[in-house]
C-alpha cells in the first residue's frame, strides 16, 4: 500500500481526496490545524485502520516516521472570508507552510503535489486562461495575500523540483463546489445555496454579469489524481470550462429551490475577477481530463447536502 500524506485534510478538497484515496487503497495521514478546516468531515473515518489524523500547524516543523510516497499540500484559506480574517496567516501558510512540506517530501524522497489556484492569474485580461498567461494580480490589493501566497508556493515548488530534483505537481483549481463546503465559505454557490434555503435576500456584489467556471467537486478529485500520477511537473489548470454569469446562476439555483427571495446587489469588491474561464488543453492532453458532471446535477447534489444540514 502507498502511504500518503494529505494537508489540510479537514477541509473541502482535502477531506473528499482523502475519501477518494482510501478507496484507491492508500493508507492517509492526515494533517490540519482546524483554522478552517471541521473535523466533522472525517468523523466517518474514526474506525479506519488505514487513516492516521494529526492535527498540526504545517507552518511547524513535522517530523514523520513512517515512509511517505505521496504528499498533497491542500493546507490553505482558501476562501474570501477566510484569507480576509487571516491575511498574515495566508501569506504564511503559503510560504513558510509549503517550504515545510517541501523539505519534507524532500527527505521522504516522495512525490509532492502542491495545490494552486485560479487566482494567481488575478483579473485576467486573457480569456480563457491558458497556463502560460502570467497573471494581472495587485499584490497590495486585499485579494493579494491569497493570490501572492499562492503564486510563492507554484515559485518555491518549481525551485525545489529544478534545484533539488523533487518531484512535484502543480494543479491550479478552479471553483470547485459539492458538498462539505462550509455554509458560512463566502463563495459564490454555498452562500446563493444558504441565502435561498433560508429565503432570505441574494446578495450579488457587482451587477451580476462577472463570469465563473463550476468544476463539481468528483471531476476536480480525479483531475487533481491523474496530475499526481502523471510525470509532468509544471502547472495544470484543473477547472470546468462552461462559464455562467453569476446572474445566470442565482436564476438556475431559484429554479431548483423552491422560494420568494428577492435580489440586492452591492459594489463589487476590489480586484474581484469580471471573468474567470480555464483552457484545459493541456489538462485533455497530458492526464486526458475533463470533466463529466453538468451545472445541474452538481448542484442538485450540493443543494441536498446543505438541506441535510438545514434539519
Amino acid at each position: 500500500m502507498k502511504t500518503t500524506l494529505i494537508t489540510g485534510c479537514a477541509g473541502f478538497i482535502g477531506s473528499h481526496l482523502t475519501d477518494f484515496l482510501l478507496k484507491k487503497k492508500h493508507k492517509i495521514i492526515g494533517i490540519d490545524n482546524l483554522l478552517t478546516g471541521d473535523e466533522r468531515n472525517l468523523h466517518h473515518l474514526k474506525d479506519n485502520k488505514d487513516f492516521k489524523f494529526i492535527k498540526h500547524d504545517v507552518c511547524k516543523n513535522l517530523e514523520i516516521d513512517y515512509d511517505i510516497d505521496y504528499i498533497l499540500h491542500f493546507a490553505s484559506t482558501a476562501s474570501p472570508t477566510d484569507y480576509l480574517k487571516y491575511p498574515i496567516r495566508t501569506l504564511q501558510i503559503g510560504s513558510i507552510g509549503t517550504e515545510q512540506i517541501l523539505k519534507l517530501a524532500l527527505k521522504k524522497n516522495a512525490t509532492v503535489l502542491v495545490a494552486s489556484t485560479s487566482e494567481v492569474y488575478g483579473d485576467p485580461l486573457e480569456h480563457p486562461q491558458k497556463e502560460t498567461y502570467f497573471g494581472n494580480v495587485n499584490p497590495i490589493g486585499p485579494r493579494g495575500v491569497y493570490d501572492e501566497a499562492k503564486r510563492y508556493l507554484e515559485a518555491i515548488t518549481m525551485a525545489y523540483h529544478s534545484k533539488m530534483n523533487l518531484d512535484c505537481k502543480i494543479v491550479r483549481i478552479f471553483n470547485t463546489y459539492g458538498p462539505r463546503m462550509r455554509v458560512g465559505d463566502g463563495r459564490a454557490i454555498p452562500n446563493f445555496i444558504n441565502q435561498i434555503i433560508n429565503n432570505n435576500d441574494i446578495t450579488i456584489y457587482g451587477d451580476g454579469s462577472q463570469t465563473r467556471s463550476f468544476c463539481y467537486i468528483d471531476d476536480t478529485i480525479k483531475g487533481i489524481y491523474k496530475v499526481l500520477k502523471s510525470n509532468y511537473n509544471l502547472p495544470i489548470n484543473i477547472g470546468n470550462p462552461d462559464e455562467y454569469s453569476i446572474n445566470e446562476l442565482v436564476n438556475i439555483l431559484k429554479k431548483l429551490i423552491p422560494n420568494s427571495c428577492n435580489t440586492i446587489y452591492f459594489d463589487l469588491p476590489e480586484n474581484d475577477p469580471k471573468v474567470r474561464k480555464p483552457n484545459i488543453s493541456l489538462a485533455k492532453k497530458i492526464i486526458k481530463w475533463e470533466p463529466n458532471y453538468n451545472l445541474i446535477d452538481g448542484l442538485n447534489s450540493t443543494i441536498n447536502y446543505f438541506l441535510k444540514l438545514d434539519k
